[in-house]
């Protein structure tokens, strides 16, 4: 009988061929409601192939922490949370862009964030910022830090409260893989860049430009400005008196932020 290599929980283990996905389901969890296999949640029972990934829930059972990661991720596409559990990105501005992507990077199981920011959470910021009435009068930093903790254990943080210009942007990202910038102000948002792309030139930058208002979805774009810049926006949208910003459109733009790491992190360059 020829024996198939599989990953039940993201840990290897051997079944015989001939093995179904109910037959493991009823021998090692035959309470689960919920068989996701490869990353996609089956409803009729398959035979295991070499190399497949399976996860067993029972919806409403606290796990413990050396089932939780693997439950975590149980929907990514398979091989792909390997990498991005080694991957370290710096968040530069925790508002309505860099709030809603480092949520979006620790949902995905980034291995860690270095999330720095000066100011603290205000009423205002609540129309599109990732934070909550609790917060208000906390450090963004502590917020956002609490905030991932609630939904994932397993990404380190590392925080930073200070004001970032060009004497303390390389000291504060020289160990990351991807910096994300997530200003408000163009003057920063190009300080930023141009500070990265001459100091720190092996680091990728994920930059954002017009995402204000409530125009179309579709002029939200990402592009390849060189071969490790990336901006993304309509380029033209900017946030002043009578074209404010909104969570619709600024959470499109995070969410392309995030995904564009992503990508990067799974060496997929081309836009």
């Amino acid at each position: 009988m020829v024996n198939l290599k599989i990953y039940l929980n993201e840990v290897e283990m051997t079944v015989k061929e001939g093995t179904t996905s109910f037959n493991l389901r009823d021998l090692i969890k035959k309470e689960a409601q919920v068989v996701v296999l490869n990353g996609f949640i089956i409803r009729e029972d398959v035979p295991l192939k070499e190399d497949d990934r399976i996860v067993f829930i029972t919806k409403g059972e606290i796990p413990d922490r050396e089932e939780l990661e693997s439950l975590l991720v149980s929907r990514h596409t398979p091989r792909v949370h390997q990498k991005v559990k080694k991957a370290f990105v710096g968040i530069a501005g925790l508002g309505g862009l860099g709030s809603n992507v480092a949520v979006a990077l620790a949902r995905m199981g980034i291995g860690k964030l270095v999330l720095v920011d000066y100011d603290i959470v205000e009423p205002s910021n609540l129309n599109r910022q990732h934070y909550f009435l609790k917060h208000i009068g906390m450090k963004k930093t502590e917020a956002l830090k609490e905030i991932i903790s609630e939904i994932t254990p397993f990404v380190e943080i590392e925080t930073k409260d200070i004001y970032l210009d060009e004497n303390n942007i390389k000291e504060s990202f020289k160990d990351v893989d991807i910096v994300v910038e997530a200003f408000d102000k163009p003057t920063c948002k190009a300080e930023l860049v141009n500070t990265v792309l001459s100091k720190l030139p092996s680091k990728y930058i994920v930059a954002a430009s017009g995402m204000a208002g409530y125009f179309s979805n579709n002029t939200i774009r990402t592009k390849r400005i060189r071969d490790r810049f990336y901006l993304v926006g309509d380029e033209v949208s900017e946030a002043k008196p009578g074209c404010g910003l909104m969570a619709p459109r600024v959470s499109i733009a995070a969410s392309h932020q995030a995904n564009t790491v992503l990508r990067i992190i799974l060496e997929e360059y081309e836009i």
